[in-house]
C-alpha cells in the first residue's frame, strides 16, 4: 500500500510519532479533523505498520450509505432477510477480522446502529441480519469524524458510552490553514505523482512566487482540495498563471462544508478580515468607539449573510439554518443589507 503523510509540521511529526508508539496495540482510536485533512491516510498508515498488514483493510462511509443499507453493510444479512436477499452476505465486520475495520465520518452514524456497534465493540460479536447466530470479529476498529462529538454527546446525538469506547485514543490533524509550512512538500509531492501517472506529462516547476500564493490561500477544503488544483494543473498542462482561476474553480457554488456559523467564520478567514480590511476600508477617525463598533458589525453580518447565501446557491431555508436565524429574519437582513442574488446583478 506504501501510504505517505507528508509534512514537517509539529502536528504532523507528532502524529508520526504517535502511529509508531500504538500501530500494534489494537487499541480501538479516533481520527479527528476537518474534511479533507487526511484522515484515511492515517488510518492507512496505523494499518501499514501494525502487525495486522497483512490482513483486510476495510473501509464504511457511514455518511454516504442510507440508513437503511448501513446495518446490512456493516454485519451482513442471511438470505431471505428482506426482499432481494437472495444469498448471504458477510458485512464489513466480518470481512476484516483479523484487519482494520475504518469507519469514516462516525458521527453521522444512527443512533440505533451506534447502540448495536458498540454491543460488537464490547463482546466482539454481533449478527447478521434475519440471524440469531453470533459471528465473531477481531477487527480493529478505526473511526474518523470532521464533527465535534463530545458536543455531539452533549446534545444527545451520539452515545456517549460508544464516545468513551472509541476515544481511549485520538489523533487530531490540523487543517491545512494551520500547519502551512507543510504546503511546499505537498506541491512537490502531487504534482510528481500526477506527473508519473499521466503518460507524457512531466511534474511542472512552480516558482517561489507561486507557492507562495498557494502558501497563503485558506484551503477550506484542505489537502483535498489542494489536490484538485495539482491535478488539474498537470492534466490541463496549464501555466502557474492559471493558478488563481484552479483554485476560484474549486470553489465555484461549493456547498459549506458544514452546518453552522463556525465553518462560515472559518471560511472567509476573519482574522485576515478584521487585521487588514478594517483599516483599509474605513477612515475611523470621526467615530466614537461605540460607531465604530456599530460599523464593523454592521458589516461584518452583511458579509456573513452575503457569503452563506452564495455558498448555498441562494438557499434561503439552508442559510437561515446556518446561520440560526428565522427565515423572516434573514428575509429582512437581505432587504437591510440590499443583497440580491446573481441574477438580479446582471
Amino acid at each position: 500500500m506504501n501510504t505517505n503523510l507528508i509534512g514537517v509540521s509539529s502536528n504532523i511529526l507528532q502524529i508520526r510519532r504517535k502511529i509508531e508508539k500504538i500501530g500494534d496495540t489494537g487499541v480501538n482510536l479516533i481520527i479527528l479533523g476537518e474534511t479533507g485533512v487526511g484522515k484515511e491516510v492515517v488510518a492507512k498508515l496505523l494499518f501499514e505498520k501494525s502487525n495486522r498488514y497483512k490482513e483486510a483493510f476495510v473501509k464504511v462511509n457511514c455518511a454516504a450509505l442510507p440508513a437503511t443499507l448501513i446495518e446490512s453493510e456493516m454485519f451482513g444479512y442471511e438470505r431471505g432477510a428482506f426482499t432481494g436477499a437472495e444469498r448471504m452476505m458477510r458485512g464489513k465486520f466480518e470481512q476484516a477480522n483479523g484487519g482494520v475495520l475504518f469507519l469514516d465520518e462516525i458521527g453521522d452514524m444512527s443512533l440505533p446502529l451506534q447502540s448495536k456497534l458498540l454491543h460488537a465493540l464490547q463482546d466482539g460479536t454481533f449478527s447478521r441480519l434475519g440471524s440469531e447466530n453470533h459471528t465473531k470479529s477481531e477487527a480493529w476498529v478505526i473511526a474518523a469524524t470532521n464533527r465535534d462529538l463530545e458536543e455531539d454527546v452533549r446534545t444527545k446525538k451520539f452515545r456517549a458510552d460508544l464516545f468513551h469506547r472509541i476515544s481511549a485514543i485520538s489523533i487530531y490533524i490540523e487543517p491545512l490553514r494551520n500547519r502551512k509550512e507543510d504546503i511546499p512538500h505537498l506541491i512537490r509531492f502531487y504534482l510528481e505523482k500526477y506527473s508519473a501517472q499521466t503518460k507524457g506529462k512531466n511534474a511542472p516547476t512552480l516558482s517561489s512566487f507561486a507557492i507562495n500564493k498557494l502558501m497563503n490561500y485558506h484551503w477550506p477544503g484542505n489537502v483535498r482540495e489542494l489536490q484538485n488544483v495539482l491535478r488539474r494543473l498537470v492534466l490541463l498542462g496549464e501555466s502557474e498563471a492559471a493558478l488563481d482561476d484552479l483554485i476560484s474553480n474549486t470553489n465555484v457554488n461549493k456547498p459549506i462544508a458544514g452546518n453552522n456559523i463556525q465553518d462560515v467564520l472559518n471560511s472567509i478567514s476573519w482574522v485576515q478580515y478584521c487585521s487588514l480590511n478594517c483599516r483599509q476600508e474605513y477612515d475611523f477617525s470621526d467615530f466614537s468607539l461605540k460607531e465604530i463598533q456599530k460599523k464593523v458589525v454592521e458589516d461584518i453580518e452583511r458579509r456573513v449573510i452575503s457569503y452563506t447565501l452564495e455558498k448555498t446557491g441562494w438557499n434561503r431555508s439552508r442559510a437561515n439554518r446556518i446561520l440560526k436565524i428565522s427565515y423572516k429574519s434573514l428575509l429582512s437582513k437581505i432587504q437591510e443589507h440590499n443583497l440580491r442574488t446573481p441574477r438580479a446583478i446582471s
